[in-house]
């Protein structure tokens, strides 16, 4: 059984304060982030995220580097059980309904003696923000109009303009790995054509030596004529 290690992340709200106005908002967010790491042979990575009742947990990964490019995938929910398993896959993408407790996923390259394998993956959370701030904001409100604001809306329009750049954020990182497993891959096969070619080469040489050496055997007459 290869070694074992962890790493906990935790939830992250975006809030806006306003001193002049005394006025605190705290709009819904999705959490997104990235992790690249290496994966020694014979080891296993696993992570724990915390997670609330009713919202979403979303992880996307790829084996952008490694041989075979695969690596055995699976997540467990905070009472044990084994939600997905990917055996010896490069990529996948798996998005879950949650409940109150610590979810698990982990890499595992136990299968592997050799190779190591560098790991890419996106961590998206959805609908993280406490209950008890989502409508935080209205306990400043004084009064139902406040200059014919419609706050929801500019809440509303927030939240659009934030997950469309959580969205473009999450492509560029998926491009990002995309390219570098693509590399990755051509760096391989190059050094893989120079290597046999070299092998071709010293080959062709020795196979050319030894040709000539027996055409020369051949005609060179080594008898020595009696007198």
């Amino acid at each position: 059984m290869g070694l074992f290690s962890c790493l906990v992340l935790s939830p992250l709200f975006l809030c806006l304060f306003s001193d002049w106005a005394q006025l605190s908002l705290c709009f819904p967010q999705s959490f997104d982030s990235d992790f690249t790491f290496t994966l020694p042979a014979g080891h296993k990575e696993c992570f724990y995220q915390t997670m609330k009742k009713d919202a979403t947990l979303e992880i996307e990964y790829q084996v952008i580097d490694g041989a075979g490019l695969d690596v055995d995938f699976y997540i467990a929910s905070p009472n044990g059980n084994i939600l997905y398993f990917d055996q010896r896959k490069s990529d996948g993408v798996h998005s879950i309904e949650t409940e109150n407790g610590d979810y698990m996923f982990c890499f595992d390259n136990s299968f592997s003696s050799i190779s190591e394998k560098i790991v890419f993956f996106e961590l998206i959370l959805d609908n993280m923000e406490p209950e008890d701030d989502a409508n935080s904001w209205k306990d400043f409100l004084q009064g139902g109009e406040l200059l014919d604001m419609k706050l929801e809306d500019i809440l509303q329009s927030i939240n659009n303009v934030k997950g469309r750049l959580s969205k473009s954020n999450q492509i560029q990182g998926l491009l990002r790995a995309f390219e570098a497993r693509d590399r990755n891959l051509q760096e391989g096969n190059y050094d893989r054509v120079n290597f046999w070619s070299v092998v071709n080469l010293a080959v062709m040489i020795t196979v050319s030596c030894l040709q000539v050496y027996m055409l020369k055997n051949l005609f060179n007459d080594k008898r020595r004529s009696r007198t």
